[in-house]
């Protein structure tokens, strides 16, 4: 190939890039790439363009290489948060599911009724009703925040403009999901790369013209917010909103038992090929809404609900080598660099070997020819070799006792266990730079300081340049520099220069939670925020003497162990990291922590439990007691004020402990009484 050739190929990749990246921002709202990116990858289709004016007669790059609109629809945020579900990918998974809905609820040996049906993969869509009018369409957006598409869902005539029916609630929000007919997107698929994609770039037209020429449908499968509430079960309420008008999965069912859910899981899985929509798994949710009521959320995802996945999609490649990467905990990984293979529609080149222990069980060596999995989102894994095709030459895998800094990994014991780890760990911190660099994506992830703009791939460009070495460095950019980096334009740095001022303001949970302490995830991060309730307090923890009073007093939370305080204590002796935190807290306006329910039935007080309940779990009551403004404690204290007795084994000397320090004492009876149970 000539050097003409070779230029006009790799011109060609990247418009094929830059329209694969188009589709997905303005087709499907899910941009893979940031601003800054985008603006790279446009920028160099223009210099190679200048440079070869050959490549212009191609015409190409008409009508592609241009600015990104700005955002064409309204902001509104959800009147409840469309959390996203957890996974289950087997028979094991959906039972793991179930004995956690049993523990926390307290019903084991009672079978819990599930209604189940098709995970639909189109666009999530809420509508909101006001006495029975339409007023509000929202699309999913990050959960919190949606868009106001309503005249584009106005276009899709099933669903209900006006509610016709008795005892409709004054406030009803219906959660659906809009998708596009295999044989109808057989008609318009030149236009489009999927129908997921059809139905997601017709749902952002700015036009409710061009939206009514894509044939849309939906699904309605949820419910958000309802005043009053009507409904008992979730079976109930979709067949009720089926006899308004609504669209409802004729799949849909309710099941008992785990034999139950797996016989309708391999049904539909084996009639799915059949179905004029694209499925990849079915929901299961708690039938009865007041045990979902009871169950709640987790940080991310509700604790009635489970998607089960169908099979994870496999294929057979090769292993081109073995490398480690280091995880923001100094967790080293080895990941096998494979030839390029489809799974599941995925070009995967990369697959996780998880750890050391891993790789010797299964013998897994450079060369071997292995069967690999995708479930889901989840990353690509090494389930088997194949040592029939293994060359006789090959070696044994040995793995390296030194992380890419240079420090020596070390496999820590487990204090409960008392085994060692599988994990072999760097144990520098941040004063390694590939763990540094790691926390750096941490801290701006979603679930943190959530950055727009600043991705996985902006950041190491940052740091490459040493522009954004550390945390505080985010927050005292030189924009001034940025100008000068090869495709950054003016709006892609005002956009970012936006997205870090907002973030700014942070809450003391999710503060906590971003600065990277090992073993301390969302849910130890709000129980500590709840401890510290503001920033000047949590500062205590960067000297030694403060430090050490605190985690004496972490001891008496429930939910905080020995290995949480292990781990944060380790985190503030290196003083390399306090001096990272204290500068990123000068930077921040770190909000104080709201006791969610200040005038609830346990507002300041604090309580612990001992024994077992006959109506509930130890679970379900610390979620009580926080959900009603109060603090659980894990140990007797005179900062105590209440010790609730279950009737099941309660431990004496904890009630005698309390009697010695008069706290007050109520039974099991009793606690019902306060809960109105």
């Amino acid at each position: 190939m000539d050097s003409k050739s070779k230029i006009i190929d790799i011109y060609k990749k990247k418009i094929s890039l830059l329209k694969k990246h188009n589709k997905l921002y303005f087709e499907n709202d899910d941009p893979k790439i940031s601003d800054a990116e985008y603006d790279i990858l446009k920028k160099e289709i223009i210099n190679l363009e200048k440079k070869n004016n050959f490549l212009k007669k191609l015409n190409l790059s008409k009508a592609i290489v241009g600015s990104r609109p700005s955002n064409k629809f309204k902001k509104v945020k959800h009147l409840k948060p469309m959390l996203s579900l957890s996974n289950a990918f087997d028979k094991n998974g959906m039972k793991d599911f179930i004995s956690k809905i049993s523990n926390f609820l307290n019903t084991k040996g009672k079978n819990i009724e599930f209604s189940s049906e098709p995970k639909i993969d189109g666009i999530s869509a809420t509508l909101i009703y006001e006495n029975g009018v339409l007023t509000k369409g929202l699309s999913r957006g990050d959960g919190v925040v949606g868009e106001d598409i309503l005249e584009n869902l106005k276009t899709i005539n099933e669903i209900p403009k006006k509610i016709k029916g008795n005892n409709v609630p004054s406030l009803f929000e219906i959660r659906g999901e809009i998708y596009i007919g295999k044989k109808d997107f057989d008609n318009i698929k030149g236009n489009f790369a999927n129908p997921r994609n059809a139905a997601g770039g017709s749902l952002r037209q700015k036009d409710s013209r061009e939206t009514s020429k894509i044939p849309l449908k939906y699904f309605a499968y949820g419910f958000g917010a309802i005043e009053p509430m009507i409904f008992s079960t979730q079976s109930e309420f979709l067949e009720k909103i089926k006899n308004w008008g609504f669209s409802i999965n004729p799949l849909s069912k309710t099941v008992k038992n785990l034999d139950e859910i797996e016989a309708q899981h391999s049904y539909v899985d084996s009639i799915r090929s059949s179905l004029d929509y694209d499925i990849d798994g079915l929901v299961y949710k708690v039938n009865d809404l007041k045990l979902q009521s009871r169950l709640g959320n987790t940080s991310n995802s509700p604790r009635w609900a489970v998607a089960y996945k169908f099979s994870a999609e496999k294929a057979v490649t090769k292993i081109k080598d073995i490398v480690i990467q280091v995880g923001r905990t100094g967790a080293i990984t080895p990941v096998a660099k494979v030839e390029p293979v489809t799974v599941g529609g995925v070009v995967v080149s990369n697959a996780t070997l998880h750890n050391e222990d891993e790789i010797n069980r299964k013998d897994i060596r450079v060369g071997d020819t292995v069967q690999i999995q995708r479930a889901g989102d989840v990353i690509p894994q090494v389930i088997s070799v194949d040592s029939s095709k293994r060359d006789q030459k090959s070696k044994k895998y040995i793995f390296p006792e030194k992380c890419l800094c240079g420090a020596l990994t070390k496999k820590e014991v487990n204090k409960s266990t008392k085994k060692e780890d599988a994990v072999r760990r760097c144990l520098k911190g941040y004063e390694c730079d590939f763990i540094a660099r790691e926390k750096l994506k941490h801290i701006v992830s979603k679930d943190a300081f959530n950055i727009d703009g600043l991705g996985k791939k902006v950041i190491d460009q940052f740091w490459e340049i040493k522009l954004i070495r550390q945390p505080s460095d985010i927050f005292t950019i030189n924009y001034n520099t940025i100008k000068n980096l090869d495709g950054w334009g003016e709006l892609s740095i005002n956009n970012l220069k936006k997205a870090i001022d907002n973030s700014k303001i942070i809450e003391l949970d999710k503060f906590i939670f971003s600065i990277g302490i090992r073993h301390i995830g969302q849910e130890n991060a709000k129980i500590l925020a709840g401890f510290f309730q503001s920033i000047s307090k949590f500062k205590d923890l960067f000297n030694s003497k403060g430090r050490k009073k605190i985690l004496v007093n972490l001891i008496e939370l429930d939910g905080i162990g020995e290995i949480q305080i292990e781990s944060i204590n380790n985190f503030f002796s290196i003083n390399t990291n306090t001096e990272i935190v204290r500068q990123l807290i000068n930077q921040l306006k770190i909000k104080n922590f709201k006791v969610q329910n200040k005038k609830g039935k346990f507002s300041n007080k604090t309580i612990m439990f001992t024994g077992g309940f006959e109506k509930m779990s130890r679970s379900e009551a610390k979620t009580l007691v926080e959900n009603n403004g109060g603090k659980v404690l894990g140990a007797i204290s005179k900062k105590l004020d209440i010790l609730v007795i279950g009737n099941s084994k309660p431990t004496k000397k904890k009630i005698e402990n309390a009697k010695s320090l008069n706290i007050k004492i109520i039974l099991e009876d009793e606690w019902y009484e306060i809960l109105n149970l």
